[in-house]
């Protein structure tokens, strides 16, 4: 009976992981210190399983029930757009221990929550997180007004294992993006007019040199474009998921 009584738990805690997953695509990494799971949520929206943690990334209540979904060990928050931040996912995902990383404009939205600056370095639940400059370079809303003015996005690194994960946030392919070393897995967003073309990503990717590349918040830009585009780009894997 008591070997059945820890059983239970388990069987009820990993089909719920299951179940919240469903429908959503999932790929799962090699690691030094075990398998990460990525699970592709949509548009800039992704949650990662490591570690017995999970790690959300903009959550948004427009692609899942979060009820559903398994509680947040971190939330890292890439800038203050609704699309981005949106206050009642983080209230059904947050706990009292959850670690909820975010920008500086978000701050006064979020109680409780780590500031990260352009360049800033932390530790969360054991993860190393690095915040890296996310803005427009071309695309603007208006002349002299671009979309992601520089200084108050982030696209952040985290470190799993042996293994570095840029996720880009909404921004262009700066100089600070392609500058990055010992990238692993890129995920660069490609959604017109408000971050990347392709170009502007196979750009980024040939300097990044990650392993996998995927196109995330792509929205209805052609992801083939990006396929053909780093075709002779051998060391890079470019893998599409439904993130539109």
């Amino acid at each position: 009976m008591r070997r059945l009584f820890f059983l239970v738990p388990f069987f009820i805690v990993f089909f719920g992981l299951t179940a919240a997953a469903r429908g959503f695509e999932t790929d799962t990494i090699q690691t030094s210190a075990g398998d990460l799971k990525i699970t592709f949520i949509g548009h800039g929206t992704l949650m990662f399983a490591f570690g017995g943690k999970v790690i959300h990334v903009d959550p948004w209540t427009t692609l899942a029930d979060y009820s559903r979904m398994p509680k947040a060990d971190i939330v890292l928050i890439t800038h203050e757009h609704r699309d981005h931040l949106d206050l009642k996912a983080l209230e059904i995902l947050r706990t009292e221990k959850t670690v909820t990383v975010l920008t500086e404009i978000c701050a006064g939205r979020i109680e409780g929550a780590i500031v990260m600056h352009n360049g800033d370095v932390k530790t969360a639940e054991g993860l190393k997180i690095e915040a890296v400059p996310a803005y427009n370079i071309v695309h603007m809303r208006s002349e002299g007004h671009p979309f992601h003015p520089k200084g108050v996005g982030n696209g952040y690194v985290i470190t799993f294992g042996d293994k570095r994960v840029y996720v880009a946030g909404d921004t262009e392919n700066t100089t600070e993006m392609k500058n990055l070393k010992d990238i692993d897995i890129a995920f660069l967003p490609m959604n017109l007019p408000y971050t990347m073309t392709p170009e502007m990503v196979a750009d980024a990717a040939k300097a990044l040199k990650p392993k996998v590349l995927y196109p995330y918040h792509y929205g209805k830009t052609d992801t083939s474009r990006i396929v053909d585009l780093l075709k002779d780009a051998k060391e890079i894997e470019v893998r599409i998921r439904k993130m539109k």
